[in-house]
């Protein structure tokens, strides 16, 4: 089997997760709403489903390196099949709280599979020899189309057949995920070993790699404001901006410009990514999509220039997800790579829910086009950090590449056992 396959299969099998995940975001609302007639328990069962996937991503770091990325990714997209298929098979017997029991095991075991992926991929990438910033890119750029086609194709479906049968065949895509990467993925060893420690000991190591990493720090840092304000123009701020210009299109088409946009930038970086200068893209990136898309909706009504901006805003911001990859997969240790991820994705994510509920207070306290003005400049102000901090211009130190050794030890089930 070539290296090169198993990188495939891998980026397959997350895909094929990716769009599983966005289809049940959609479905499982949908169903509950269909089934109880109740938008509080919809909203009930959103919540449940996203927190123990924000708690699995960051607490179960420490186990996925110590058992395994491979191993993990497997046990979690399976056994998370069997919750999503059990939930319109069994729901009429277990009522609205054995569906949140399940819903919650589901999103849990996402949260695992997710960072167990990402665990291994840098591994599989390194030995597929494709350059680790276009790896990233391929990765991110799939995980893009993935959004792009997920909620279409779940709301297609659902319009077509029904809420449960979309289920089924969500959890359908959760085992093919799982069979892919039970039958192709060969993941090689972690150049060190992984430590026999205390659980709490290692999830300590993996704080502490992030506080004393400065670059790891400053990306975290980062992330969460900009996933805070973020989450706030997409879940409060842009609904709003659309009430009032009258227009409920508004959403779908400036979240639809920004898909496309993002996926073709996402092209043209992947092509070029070995060589692109990546605090210059980075640092340009967030000038060009973050504030704008605040700022534009703040001082104007317009809906074509809402949407040329959330164009250009995908554009620019497609290179950020792959450098912030490509820069963590070289800098973290391949034995911490679980638990390193795990927190930098809790503490990053955490800025999600925060940023709609900011978003709605200040909105409610000082207008709407006030609040959207403020919270683009402090988006602005967020985004030169990179200008001003010299941290940051560790960016572009890649590593030097290296020649790996043969393993005389190393055999097909050493590949397989991780």
């Amino acid at each position: 089997m070539s290296s090169r396959r198993a990188l495939v299969a891998l980026l397959t099998a997350d895909t094929i997760s990716a769009v599983g995940t966005r289809m049940s975001a959609l479905a499982l609302p949908w169903f509950v709403l269909v089934s109880t007639g109740s938008p509080s328990r919809a909203g009930i069962v959103a919540f449940v489903e996203m927190l123990p996937y924000v708690l699995a991503a960051g607490a179960g770091g420490p186990l996925i390196d110590r058992i395994g990325g491979r191993r993990f990714s497997i046990v979690a997209d399976a056994v998370s099949a069997l919750a999503i298929g059990a939930i319109p098979l069994l729901h009429d017997r277990i009522g609205f709280g054995g569906l949140l029991v399940l819903v919650g095991i589901a999103g849990g075991l996402r949260g695992f599979s997710d960072t167990a992926k990402e665990a291994v991929f840098p591994r599989v990438a390194r030995q597929s020899g494709m350059e680790m910033t276009r790896a990233a890119s391929l990765q991110d750029g799939l995980h893009r189309l993935a959004t792009l086609l997920g909620a279409p194709a779940g709301g297609a479906l659902i319009a077509v057949l029904d809420a449960p049968t979309v289920l089924l065949f969500d959890a359908g895509t959760f085992a093919v995920a799982a069979v892919l990467v039970l039958l192709l993925v060969r993941v090689p060893p972690a150049e060190a070993p992984v430590k026999e420690e205390s659980y709490t000991k290692a999830l300590r190591a993996g704080i502490t790699f992030v506080r004393r990493d400065r670059l790891a720090g400053a990306i975290i840092v980062m992330m969460f404001a900009t996933n805070l304000f973020d989450a706030a123009y997409n879940s409060v701020l842009l609904p709003m901006w659309a009430t009032l210009v009258g227009s409920s299109v508004v959403l779908g088409l400036a979240s639809g410009s920004f898909a496309i946009g993002a996926v073709l930038g996402n092209i043209v970086f992947t092509a070029y990514a070995p060589r692109a200068p990546r605090w210059a893209l980075f640092t340009i990136g967030f000038f060009v999509g973050g504030a704008p898309r605040f700022l534009a909706a703040g001082f104007s009504d317009e809906v074509w220039l809402l949407y040329a901006v959330s164009f250009a805003a995908g554009v620019g911001l497609a290179a950020i997800n792959p450098i912030i990859g490509a820069v963590l997969y070289e800098r973290i240790p391949e034995h911490m790579m679980a638990r390193v991820q795990g927190v930098l994705t809790a503490v990053a994510w955490a800025g999600i829910p925060l940023g709609g509920l900011l978003g709605g207070a200040v909105a409610g306290a000082v207008g709407l086009k006030v609040a959207l003005i403020a919270t683009g400049v402090l988006y602005l102000a967020v985004t030169l950090l990179p200008v001003v901090r010299p941290v940051w211009r560790d960016l572009d130190v890649r590593p030097s590449p290296a020649v790996p050794s043969p393993r005389p030890a190393e055999t097909t089930a050493d590949l397989q056992s991780r």
